[in-house]
């Protein structure tokens, strides 16, 4: 499967008290063993830049300790992402979770793991993007938690 791994993945594998922690850490170690490919982006990046120390440093250097690719910005991924907000699915203010969004359907992948559950992972949201997606020839993502992959493994 290829993953998208949204900047609040890199946050619940350093954060013990959320209840995606575990899971979290369990799908990097599947990842780690090439059971999935993940990606990220430099919209994760620039998102990291912002935390504080000295969890910034260890949040970004997840991303080279298990080799994952950064997608880059893309003028499809923008356009994309501006559908999104202009429909209403996630506000101009946070244009960047809709770039999460654009960014893995327009790279063909089949997941966006989030836990932010205000704007990205909601139902709302996977409902809406799936019909943009599918208006502007792109296939649909699943927008879901790393427990939710890791549940689907075991079917």
């Amino acid at each position: 499967m290829n993953l998208y791994l949204e900047t609040t993945v890199f946050n619940y594998y350093f954060d013990e008290d959320r209840d995606g922690h575990a899971d979290t850490v369990r799908l990097f170690d599947e990842i780690r063993k090439g059971k999935h490919q993940a990606f990220t982006s430099e919209y994760v990046e620039i998102e990291l830049q912002a935390a504080a120390e000295p969890k910034r440093s260890k949040m970004l250097f997840l991303i080279k300790e298990f080799q994952i690719p950064i997608l880059s910005f893309e003028e499809e991924t923008d356009r994309l992402a501006g559908i999104y907000v202009a429909q209403g699915i996630i506000p101009e203010r946070f244009r960047f979770d809709s770039a999460h969004i654009a960014c893995a359907s327009v790279n063909g992948l089949d997941y966006v793991l989030s836990y932010n559950f205000t704007h990205i992972n909601r139902a709302k949201t996977k409902l809406l993007t799936t019909r943009v997606n599918q208006a502007e020839g792109y296939g649909s993502v699943v927008i879901c938690t790393s427990k939710e992959v890791l549940e689907d493994e075991s079917i």
